[in-house]
């Protein structure tokens, strides 16, 4: 297998096995006309396997929307083929619309506000601002 080196742009490394997919999906890669390569179960050294992600462009991440997915995924940051900056993710304090509030009462479900979530412990529990209703 021959995937291209990045020479501007982001490897987000370390992604669980299978959730790849989502990661792209959550930060709509699909829609960047710049080369994204996708690796699925790669070899691991701290796990048995990983995903990995590569996109060949500078584009605006959304690094909450990873650390959400992946709370343990890195994001290096290529520039003239040189790694110039290794990011380590965490679950983020909080996440806005990048999940909906399951509660169909909520107001957040029923005025143009947004969906904010705050995480309220460390197993990544995750509450509506308005209703404190636990998202799935």
């Amino acid at each position: 297998m021959n995937i291209d080196a990045i020479e501007n742009g982001y490897v987000i490394d370390h992604i669980p096995a299978g959730r790849g997919m989502t990661v792209y999906e959550a930060l709509n890669l699909s829609s960047l006309k710049c080369q994204v390569a996708i690796i699925t179960n790669a070899k691991s050294k701290k796990n048995q396997s990983k995903d990995i992600i590569k996109i060949n462009d500078l584009i605006e991440l959304d690094m909450n929307v990873i650390g959400y997915i992946a709370p343990d995924a890195t994001v290096n940051v290529i520039k003239n083929s040189k790694r110039i900056e290794k990011k380590k993710l965490s679950l983020p304090q909080s996440l806005v619309n990048v999940i909906k509030c399951p509660n169909p009462r909520c107001i957040c479900n029923n005025e143009p506000i947004e969906h904010i979530f705050k995480l309220t412990d460390s197993k990544g529990t995750y509450r509506c601002l308005y209703c404190e209703t636990q998202s799935k």
